[in-house]
């Protein structure tokens, strides 16, 4: 059962649908390929069919979902060119965001990191690996906030968000976790060894990690959604 969305008076409805829907599909709650009824999304999140008509158009366009003749709205399938395509772009922009931050941030940029990749490993070391998920993107975030430039930060968060829909599957690998804390690790060594060489290849190796384990593990879920589709169209 998808949980409400609340919406007070006070905020745009539209808005805050669009931003609903679209953080539910970032992160997996709405699977690929699963069709997406106008009626049913209303009343699975509590609101009036307009703003969710109109959300789903705007996702569209963004190229989340993807209108099919004779079907609707469904998800947009994963792809895994554009999977090495975003690793590829997240590597340029955090290895520049690590420079910057390390130059104009540095003893608060390795205090941050120190703090997260502690609770990290205490988390899972609690056996909650999905925890990850959520401090994976504050340690990108440390690094892209203390950088000190907004577009930067924006331009960071939004590669990760939609990385996150590639990742979400494979993060709940307790394997996978390790591996990425141990990558942050490399990167942290890197930060205070002040070598700018040495925090873009930590990064880059750490992106490529992340990149080689979606392939392997999100895409699982991909091609059994496939299935799941088809055998619906022929039912």
């Amino acid at each position: 059962m998808r949980k409400k969305l609340v919406i007070h008076q006070t905020d745009t409805i539209r808005r805050k649908v669009y931003s609903h829907l679209r953080e539910q599909i970032l992160r997996g709650e709405y699977k690929p390929l699963e069709r997406l009824f106008e009626t049913k999304v209303s009343e699975e999140i509590g609101a009036s069919r307009t703003p969710v008509r109109e959300a789903l158009h705007n996702l569209e366009l963004e190229g989340l979902i993807e209108c099919m003749p004779k079907v609707g709205y469904v998800v947009k399938p994963i792809s895994d060119q554009e999977v090495v395509e975003i690793c590829e772009i997240r590597g340029l922009v955090e290895v520049l965001a690590a420079q910057w931050a390390s130059e104009k941030a540095c003893e608060k940029l390795v205090e941050e990191l120190k703090k997260n990749i502690a609770v990290s490993e205490a988390k899972v070391g609690q056996g909650t690996a999905r925890a990850f998920i959520e401090l994976d993107a504050q340690f990108h975030e440390i690094i892209a906030r203390l950088s000190g430039s907004t577009r930067l930060f924006e331009l960071a968060q939004s590669l990760r968000h939609h990385m996150l829909r590639y990742r979400i599957q494979s993060i709940y690998s307790t394997d996978n976790v390790f591996r990425a804390i141990e990558g942050h690790k490399n990167i942290l060594a890197a930060i205070e060894k002040g070598n700018r060489d040495e925090i873009g290849l930590a990064i880059r190796t750490h992106l490529e990690q992340s990149k080689k384990d979606i392939l392997r593990y999100a895409f699982k879920e991909e091609d059994q959604a496939e299935k799941n589709s088809k055998r619906q169209s022929n039912s």
